[in-house]
């Protein structure tokens, strides 16, 4: 399925079934908290270890995704991911439940991988992310609606995940076959833009950590601090992600209309305060305003962060070492969350979180203006003031301009300057007839 004609659907769902274990992290750590001997803290720990090898499957297989092959190594994750989530859902050994948790960790990393492999080769990468947080935050929400009802136990959270793996696994059949061996060599080369990937990298880190420190003891501030029902807990965090869905759809809409440092910035710095709001919250009106604020903001900052990755290399390389060290930030967020609520107290954590976002936001905006660019698409024209610049890509071993949308290696860009001649004037031209031969010959006569 072509990129310029209709959205790449299985990467979409790819992108759902490998995100979604995060999204449901709240409620994932809050019920291994009260469905098994548990502390609070040794619950964090599972979520982190879970997302910790999340991000691992994104370093490990960066660089391999088209080497071993798009549709194999997802087919693998997604099989992983409902094996071990599958497992710890239907185990009440700690051990188990430990060791599966890790493995569909490891699964949905991959998954994620895959991904954001083939979204950074899309046309618009941002307009792709953008589809994919739509589907996982809806799916999310549905989740978050259900669960409750359903009653208590670790399980359910665990056999969503598994069973979404299981759902998205046809949709496998439809992804790109590898690259040629052809382009092979040049997986290993050098990474473009590396000063800003590594700026990158570092801070949605940090940008990751805070959030999900947050999010991993959101389920904990409502019951605990808010002094809040299960039900009208997941009820908020349904309504939260339903206004994601506004953010990301509106993220959507704009695309690039105001660049990516605005939204960057600005962004991250408005989400500084909606966590500082909801880690005091006291009562539902405070609690929900600050979810739903910052559920509002998060997706719509995460789609031009997914986006800048994907802009700095084509070959999809950046978008997978910047999405896997967001996921290492978010693998610790449970476990931070836990520590700083431990030993200061909710609102406390808010402040440091929101402190540590604010410093953050400047380096992020920084990148997110200069990020170094992507090749031109082909059949693009770049005009200058005083040459024409014609854009021509050449598929390796295809004829000129016929790139099959699989083949996602930087193609070549070969500038053909133009002299544009002088508009000539009326005295140029004789008059019609045999000329004589001492006339001086006009522009462009033997």
């Amino acid at each position: 399925m072509s990129s310029r004609t209709a959205p790449p659907w299985p990467l979409v769902a790819l992108f759902t079934a490998g995100y979604l274990a995060a999204y449901l992290l709240p409620t994932t750590v809050g019920r291994l908290d009260a469905g098994l001997p548990l502390s609070a803290t040794e619950a964090g720990s599972i979520g982190s270890a879970l997302l910790l090898s999340s991000a691992a499957a994104g370093f490990l297989l960066a660089a391999h995704v088209h080497r071993v092959g798009p549709r194999r190594l997802a087919r693998l994750g997604l099989l992983l991911a409902a094996a071990g989530y599958g497992t710890a859902a239907v185990s009440h050994s700690i051990p188990v439940v430990v060791a599966g948790a890790v493995a569909g960790g490891f699964g949905s990393g991959t998954a994620t991988t895959v991904a954001a492999t083939g979204i950074a080769a899309q046309r618009d990468p941002h307009r792709v992310s953008t589809l994919g947080l739509l589907g996982v935050s809806a799916l999310a929400g549905a989740v978050y609606l259900t669960i409750p009802h359903l009653g208590p136990g670790h399980g359910l959270p665990l056999a969503a995940i598994a069973l979404t793996a299981l759902l998205v696994w046809p949709a496998t059949g439809r992804l790109s076959s590898p690259a040629p061996v052809a382009t092979a060599p040049r997986e290993t080369g050098r990474l473009p833009h590396r000063g800003s990937g590594l700026v990158l990298a570092g801070g949605i880190l940090c940008w990751s950590l805070a959030q999900n420190s947050l999010w991993g003891v959101s389920g904990r501030i409502g019951l605990s601090q808010a002094h809040l029902s299960e039900v009208t807990v997941g009820l908020v965090f349904a309504v939260a992600l339903g206004a994601g869905l506004l953010g990301v759809i509106g993220a959507s809409v704009l695309g690039p209309r105001l660049g990516r440092a605005l939204p960057v910035g600005v962004g991250t710095a408005l989400i500084a305060g909606c966590i500082a709001l909801s880690a005091s919250a006291t009562g539902l009106g405070t609690f929900a305003s600050g979810e739903i604020a910052w559920n509002t903001l998060y997706p719509i900052v995460l789609s031009y962060l997914i986006g800048l990755a994907a802009s700095l290399d084509r070959r999809g390389r950046w978008a997978v070492l910047v999405g896997s060290a967001s996921s290492l930030g978010t693998a610790a967020g449970p476990l931070t969350g836990s520590v700083l609520a431990a030993r200061a107290g909710f609102p406390a954590m808010g402040t440091i979180l929101a402190a540590g976002l604010l410093a953050i936001a400047l380096p992020l905006a920084a990148v997110a203006r200069q990020p170094g660019g992507r090749p031109l698409l082909r059949g693009g024209v770049r005009r200058r003031r005083d040459v024409q610049v014609t854009v021509v890509a050449v598929s390796p071993g295809g004829a000129m301009g016929a790139i099959a949308p699989a083949d996602t290696t930087e193609q070549p860009v070969v500038e053909i300057p133009f002299d544009t001649p002088a508009a000539p004037d009326q005295g140029a031209y004789g008059t019609a007839g045999p000329r004589q031969t001492t006339a001086a010959p006009g522009p462009g006569t033997p």
